[in-house]
């Protein structure tokens, strides 16, 4: 009976004692784990994870605005001068800026002492620029009905210095329904193409 009175005695210091270490080491493991870096925690900063750069909102450019003259015409005593209308224009096209000064041009002055002698219902059928310094203007048969003399000289330069307003020094070339105008009017007003400012100005004075 003693014998086994001492069994149970050891039996239960065994378990004592094997529970003790278990704690012990439970502890340890649960200190180690404390002690140990988080994963998503870089230990070496040279290696830390870089944020995206944010993409930048760019504000829209008027970098295509130019500003390009209308020519109208304007009675000086009794002479007639050629009158220039700033517009802004705002294009994307290399020939838009040009184009859209023509539109202007062909649907008349809208307001003051300006006026035009470019018969109603001109169209402009295509303009095209070459070597930064040829300007081709194509312009519907309407272009040359009506008016005597002065009158064919008047729209003529009109269209020179339409043409001419971002290249001054530009030559010209004026065309009906795509072939050359060499002629116009009743009277025979010869064109002697290119025309530019200054062969305007030394030969059709107005």
């Amino acid at each position: 009976m003693n014998n086994q009175q001492g069994s149970n005695r050891i039996s239960s210091g065994v378990i004592a004692a094997v529970s003790a270490a278990v704690v012990a080491v439970s502890g340890g493991v649960a200190w180690i784990t404390s002690k140990t870096p988080s994963p998503s925690t870089p230990s070496n900063p040279s290696h830390s994870v870089q944020q995206p750069n944010q993409p930048t909102t760019r504000q829209p450019s008027n970098n295509n605005e130019q500003t390009a003259n209308v020519y109208w015409l304007q009675p000086k005593g009794n002479n007639v001068d050629l009158v220039p209308q700033p517009i802004k224009v705002a294009a994307v096209q290399p020939n838009q800026v040009l184009e859209i000064a023509f539109k202007n041009l062909l649907e008349g002055p809208t307001e003051g002492t300006n006026s035009t002698t470019i018969p109603k219902g001109t169209k402009l059928l295509g303009l095209k620029v070459e070597n930064n310094n040829e300007v081709h203007v194509n312009l519907s048969e309407e272009f040359t009905s009506g008016g005597g003399s002065t009158s064919m000289m008047g729209r003529v330069g009109q269209v020179v210095y339409t043409a001419t307003t971002l290249n001054p020094n530009a030559k010209v070339y004026i065309e009906v329904n795509g072939k050359s105008l060499d002629t116009l009017g009743g009277e025979g007003v010869v064109l002697d193409q290119p025309l530019t400012r200054d062969s305007f100005k030394k030969d059709y004075p107005l």
